[in-house]
């Protein structure tokens, strides 16, 4: 089985994350998207970041009715800092038959030879790149790598930062969750 993990805080998940994970697993070799929830780095201050398992708790809402999106909190148990190479690692450990991607923005990809062993990530796992808006084509260095492919995902200008800030100022934006995401966010109070 192909598994692509998208990587992310998920503070909160919208719907742009869901059509990028829903167009790559639809349209490239990939057999599901696991969405795994970064945790609060102990090092860096916290801001409006909310608990780990709220963050969880969101991307199993968001994803209970996608049966090729799934949440993944395999990062919550590894030792922190962590690197993306670790988590491959372990994660290939556990599932030995399974064959693990990354799901990454262009952006993203810009910076990649600054992540650690990114040699043997891409070595072993392939890179699925879902497309940016920035001004002309995004050069990097890895631009003709075997193992990196452009995926024409649909280019979803959401964030997080935008959703919380609305949330903060009486903003209706609703439409840019899942249901089950904003309901979770209303009961509960978070971001206000």
């Amino acid at each position: 089985m192909k598994i692509g993990l998208y990587f992310g805080s998920f503070n909160p998940i919208h719907i742009g994350h869901l059509v990028i994970a829903n167009h790559m697993v639809e349209h490239s070799h990939l057999d599901q998207i696991w969405f795994v929830v970064t945790p609060h780095n102990p090092f860096k201050k916290k801001n409006s970041l909310l608990d780990n398992y709220q963050r969880l708790e969101m991307v199993y809402r968001a994803t209970k009715t996608y049966d090729k999106l799934k949440p993944s909190d395999i990062e919550f148990s590894l030792p922190q800092p962590n690197y993306t190479i670790n988590t491959l690692t372990y994660l290939q450990e556990k599932h030995p038959k399974y064959e693990f991607s990354l799901i990454m923005g262009e952006d993203n990809l810009k910076s990649f030879h600054k992540w650690k062993n990114y040699e043997l990530i891409l070595k072993n796992h392939e890179l699925y790149v879902y497309p940016r808006i920035s001004k002309g084509k995004i050069e990097t260095q890895l631009d003709k790598h075997p193992k990196i492919h452009p995926v024409a995902a649909p280019i979803m200008e959401i964030s997080s930062t935008f959703i919380r800030k609305s949330i903060k100022n009486k903003k209706n934006i609703k439409p840019l969750l899942p249901q089950h995401v904003w309901d979770y966010l209303d009961e509960m109070n978070f971001y206000k």
